[in-house]
């Protein structure tokens, strides 16, 4: 796999993504022509890595709330970057959608080995069973990555991968198989293909990505959240 790209010109040549100038031109774009990804891009003001020192919290996701962040003793920078997660906060519920602001610090692995790994580190595509889509912004910290469509394939379709899988549910490669590995999660996580450049999607960045769900008018966006790093925290807002 590639070196992982993060730049204006890539993301502008890039078939499945679109860049928007802004909030409402970013919630009213439609999906369509193989288009899978919306990037509004910003250049936030304010010290997000003041945020994160003045946050005390445990190992995993923790769901931070506008209280929390507002009674956090911080100098001018990290109220600007309080109101930056905020108003977009706010942007989200008045659009009537449910957003979280949340503060990764590691994430809890499985106790047992899985099959398949199938954690938001594993690149994968969102699902849903209506029309839906997902917002991301990573504010500080390492991005979510992406790839593209043509650069991944399924794990259940790596025949090495799907015959052992198989195996596992011990039933025959037929729609009771289907249905297991969807019970799973299987089907909806990706191998980078050799040669596969993944792209980030980059700090302070509002992204819209697409879901997989009936009818949908394009392929979703194949993307996952960064390996942790040790000690590094980050901010990030999602739907």
């Amino acid at each position: 796999m590639g070196d992982l790209v993060f730049t204006s010109r890539f993301l502008q040549d890039h078939p499945r993504i679109r860049l928007v100038g802004s909030f409402e031109a970013l919630m009213e774009a439609r999906f369509a022509d193989g288009v899978n990804a919306f990037c509004w891009p910003r250049t936030l003001t304010g010290d997000f890595e003041e945020v994160v020192r003045h946050l005390d919290v445990e190992p995993g996701i923790t769901h931070l709330t506008a209280e929390q962040l507002r009674s956090l003793p911080l100098g001018v920078g990290g109220m600007q970057a309080v109101r930056a997660m905020l108003d977009d906060f706010a942007r989200l519920v008045e659009h009537g959608l449910q957003p979280t602001l949340d503060c990764i610090n590691g994430y809890r692995q499985p106790e047992e080995p899985e099959l398949l790994r199938t954690d938001v580190c594993s690149f994968h595509a969102d699902s849903a069973t209506c029309e839906a889509d997902t917002i991301l912004c990573t504010y500080r910290g390492a991005s979510s990555e992406g790839l593209r469509n043509e650069d991944a394939i399924r794990h259940v379709d790596v025949p090495g991968t799907r015959a052992r899988l198989l195996k596992a549910c011990g039933g025959e490669d037929d729609a009771d198989f289907e249905a297991w590995l969807n019970d799973h999660y299987f089907d909806l996580h990706y191998l980078p293909l050799p040669g596969a450049v993944p792209f980030a999607f980059g700090v302070g960045n509002l992204w819209r990505v697409a879901t997989l769900w009936p009818g949908a008018p394009v392929p979703p966006c194949v993307h996952r959240a960064p390996d942790p790093v040790p000690g590094q925290k980050r901010l990030l807002l999602i739907s």
